[in-house]
């Protein structure tokens, strides 16, 4: 399904891009820096158990018009129909995620990426990769350090899998683990169901929430607010009310909590038994 040229309008409305679009690295840019930065990462409805879903007309009433974020199967499925509107060449692909784990460690395909062909040669681009989420269009070449509007990144190749890495404090970290396998969407499906349902997903049992803004990048994991400096210090502060929280996410991230009531009592349950 391809989105209407309405969709397509108000997604840039959205994102706050008002210059030139069309199937060309400059727009890709554009859309790798400002995606991000206005619809932020963010796991809501598996934590209050509401269901992801990956249709467009539902993306499109979230992410675009339901001044919502999603994660990566929602971001990423976003902008793909929007690529392929504007008329890329979009391959879908998946990853195995390893961010603060052993790069070593065999994980399920659980991330959405999407490899973009333009005429001077393949690029990566992923708008749903949380605190590490790249604020550049990456090119598909091994071994060369990348500048973004944030931290350098890296495409590793290790014989037919390539690895995604960022460097924070001068260390160079694996995000994620993927190849280079067309992905369709009942792949997607099926991952999108484990993690949004399966009560071993870490979605299911505590907030996680991200944005990039020029330069600084901000999240929430649980009751922990931090604010990240690229090449610099972190600072992280503990909310202490349900009431601060949502504060945070309304008012930090620019989210509309779908059921505020029922974040406030998931939110008090949990600090109750902490």
């Amino acid at each position: 399904m391809t989105l209407r040229s309405a969709d397509i309008d108000a997604y840039f409305a959205r994102i706050g891009w008002s210059g030139p679009v069309a199937p060309d690295r400059a727009t890709l840019n554009a859309i790798a820096a400002h995606h991000p930065a206005a619809i932020p990462f963010e796991n809501l409805d598996p934590y209050l158990d509401r269901p992801v879903e990956l249709a467009p007309d539902a993306l499109v009433a979230k992410l675009i018009r339901g001044q919502r974020g999603g994660y990566c199967f929602e971001q990423n499925g976003l902008l793909r129909l929007v690529l392929e509107g504007i008329g890329f060449a979009v391959t879908p692909l998946s990853g195995r995620v390893v961010w603060n784990m052993d790069p070593e460690t065999i994980t399920a395909r659980t991330h959405m990426v999407l490899r973009v062909d333009l005429a001077a040669g393949p690029v990566l681009i992923d708008s749903g990769f949380g605190s590490a989420v790249p604020t550049g269009v990456l090119d598909l070449i091994p071994d060369i350090e990348q500048a973004t509007p944030h931290e350098p990144f890296r495409l590793v190749r290790v014989g037919q899998e390539w690895r995604a890495q960022i460097r924070i404090g001068g260390e160079w970290r694996t995000t994620y683990r993927f190849d280079l396998t067309p992905q369709q969407d009942i792949d997607y499906a099926v991952a999108n169901w484990y993690t949004s349902t399966h009560p071993g997903s870490h979605f299911r049992h505590g907030l996680t929430l991200a944005r990039p803004l020029p330069g600084l990048r901000i999240s929430l994991r649980g009751t922990e607010f931090a604010t990240h400096s690229p090449g610099g210090a972190s600072e992280r502060r503990t909310l202490d009310e349900p009431e601060e929280v949502a504060a945070v996410i309304e008012d930090a991230f620019g989210i509309r909590i779908p059921d505020r009531s029922a974040l406030l009592a998931r939110l008090g349950r949990a600090h109750v038994s902490a």
